[in-house]
């Protein structure tokens, strides 16, 4: 029963994950822009309300809401920021991204290259800012089915406060979820960041 309950979750992530990636690649180029600089504005809000000195988080690929403008400030402004890198066995190792550089990872989307500092270097971060396809009312992310994130979270024992990133049709009433997938502390999306009243599960 709960395999094929399971199964059907799977599924339909499958198909919400299938519409949204086709509503992202046919966004008009004015969208975008709009959405880009609502975002960054919330991101560095978001990053003042939580007092963060190191954060971790993504570089965006292509489609994505952008993080890159963001990043490009607080690291101006002295902030540390640690960027995942994908590895074969589902975690996330991190690094500092002190080269500048970028390449093309396990799966097809941009990482920073700097020194590699291991999976447990997150532990030290003031805020945590995450990849979504979307974020439900009762703070549930829906990934994009590889579980990196999901996995990383689940097993910290003291996690800092965790916001996805989406554009604003992307947070919705509901998302289905399975056992293994993590809650989120809150959503940023170019117009809002939204706060999740329920107790986190970290």
């Amino acid at each position: 029963m709960l395999e094929g309950m399971d199964t059907q979750a799977d599924h339909q992530k499958r198909a919400i994950r299938a519409e949204l990636r086709e509503r992202r690649r046919t966004m008009t180029s004015s969208e975008r822009e709009s959405a880009e600089s609502g975002l960054t504005a919330r991101l560095i809000e978001l990053a003042g309300r939580h007092d963060a000195h190191t954060i971790a988080c993504y570089l965006s690929g292509q489609n994505e809401p952008n993080t890159r403008p963001f990043l490009n400030t607080v690291i101006a402004d002295g902030m540390k920021v640690l960027f995942p890198i994908t590895r074969e066995d589902g975690l996330l190792d991190w690094t500092d991204g002190e080269s500048g550089a970028e390449v093309i990872g396990l799966f097809g989307t941009p990482e920073a290259v700097g020194n590699i500092l291991g999976p447990i270097a997150i532990n030290d971060v003031d805020l945590i800012i995450v990849p979504a396809a979307a974020v439900d009312s009762t703070g549930m992310r829906l990934g994009w089915g590889r579980g990196f994130f999901d996995k990383t979270l689940g097993s910290m024992e003291r996690c800092p406060p965790v916001y996805a990133v989406v554009f604003d049709g992307e947070f919705v009433d509901t998302v289905p979820s399975e056992v293994h997938d993590q809650r989120v502390n809150g959503v940023v999306t170019p117009t809002r960041i939204i706060e999740f009243s329920a107790p986190s599960p970290f």
